[in-house]
């Protein structure tokens, strides 16, 4: 891992880091896995990240699925049950790089979820996964070095463009970058802003939709959506050792 240097004591990065983070990236990329889920996953993980000034807290959570999809389309709603979570807390020595977050955030999410008992069958990153400019955001960087099915969803866009969904749950329309489909934006919710929704690792783009749906009871999906509340109320807590 490269090391950031200091600038009137803010992390900066030379040129030539760049390049070699972004050839890091691309190498990532290219192992990334677009193939079907092998069976319905029972064990389903969030995980997300807050920051308390230099420092990071992750959360994995893992829940049990209690009851299947009834068709490979459905996009329903799934009732969830919370069997596991886990944390990781690591100091940021990586600056704030927009493309090259993963790097900042990947290593303390690793270890969130690598502390799980349960190996989750699906893991769900709040943030890009190919929906990248070099196809290896966070969720990619992520499910690459656990190999785990993982899928993208973030709340914004990072790159690409896309036209807006009908207003309806589960309207989406393709996300596309030099001629490619990258990922997509998805309507979790009547009406509410749509969520970037990308391959991370092992599962088709359709597959991720159709789950990202599934497991939407709101706006964001419940694995990412108890992760990011876990994370920032461990964060903001005394217990932390902060």
């Amino acid at each position: 891992m490269i090391s950031p240097h200091f600038v009137s004591g803010k992390p900066a990065l030379s040129p030539l880091e760049l390049e070699e983070l972004a050839r890091l990236q691309k190498e990532l990329a290219e192992k990334v896995v677009e193939t079907p889920l092998p069976q319905t996953p029972r064990f389903i993980a969030g995980a997300d990240m807050h920051l308390r000034g230099e420092r990071a807290v992750a959360v994995a959570v893992c829940f049990e699925l209690l009851s299947e999809p009834t068709s490979d389309e459905a996009t329903d709603f799934l009732p969830l049950r919370e069997v596991e979570r886990a944390i990781a807390e690591q100091k940021v020595t990586f600056p704030y790089i927009p493309g090259f977050l993963s790097f900042r955030e990947a290593p303390v999410i690793i270890e969130a979820v690598r502390a799980l008992e349960q190996t989750p069958d699906l893991l769900v990153v709040d943030g890009q996964g190919r929906a990248h400019p070099r196809r290896c955001g966070l969720a990619s960087h992520v499910g690459v070095l656990l190999d785990l099915p993982t899928i993208g969803a973030a709340k914004s866009r990072l790159y690409g463009s896309y036209r807006e969904p009908g207003p309806n749950r589960g309207a989406w329309t393709p996300l596309v970058a030099e001629e490619e489909i990258i990922g997509a934006a998805v309507r979790t919710r009547p009406s509410a802003r749509p969520l970037i929704v990308s391959v991370g690792h092992r599962i088709t783009l359709l597959e991720a939709i159709r789950w990202v749906l599934r497991l939407s009871r709101y706006r964001i999906p419940e694995p990412t959506r108890w992760a990011h509340r876990y994370a920032k109320a461990a964060a903001a807590s005394k217990d932390t050792g902060w």
